[in-house]
C-alpha cells in the first residue's frame, strides 16, 4: 500500500436514507493506493457521544465535509463503548483522486 495523504476537517454526518443530521464531526483520514491502485481511506470520527451512538451501526451515513465533498462511511467495529466520542471508520465512496490529496 501507497500513503498518498491526510483528510482533516469538520462536517455534518447524515443519515443518506432519511435525511437525518445525526450531528457536526470532525475526522482524520488517511488514504491509500492498494496494490490494485484502488483508493481506500480510514481513520477517525470524533462527535459529541450522544450523536456516535445514534450513528454506530447504519449503514447509509454520508459526512458532508465543510470543504464540499460527500464521503459515504462505514463504522468499522462491531461494538461502541459507552460515552465514546471517537470511532474508527472506513470511507466506501467520495475520496478524491490520487494527485487531490493534500500532503
Amino acid at each position: 500500500m501507497t500513503y498518498v495523504g491526510a483528510l482533516r476537517g469538520e462536517g455534518l454526518l447524515i443519515g443518506s436514507a432519511d435525511g437525518c443530521e445525526l450531528g457536526r464531526a470532525e475526522y482524520d483520514i488517511g488514504g491509500f493506493l492498494n496494490h490494485t491502485k484502488a483508493m481506500v481511506a480510514s481513520g477517525e470520527l470524533r462527535m459529541h457521544p450522544g450523536s456516535l451512538k445514534r450513528a454506530f451501526g447504519r449503514v447509509d451515513l454520508v459526512l458532508q465535509t465543510d470543504t464540499g465533498m460527500n464521503l459515504a462511511v462505514r463504522f468499522s467495529g462491531k461494538l461502541l463503548a459507552g460515552g465514546s466520542a471517537a470511532a474508527h471508520v472506513d470511507v466506501t465512496e467520495g475520496l478524491p483522486t490520487q494527485a487531490d490529496w493534500p500532503r
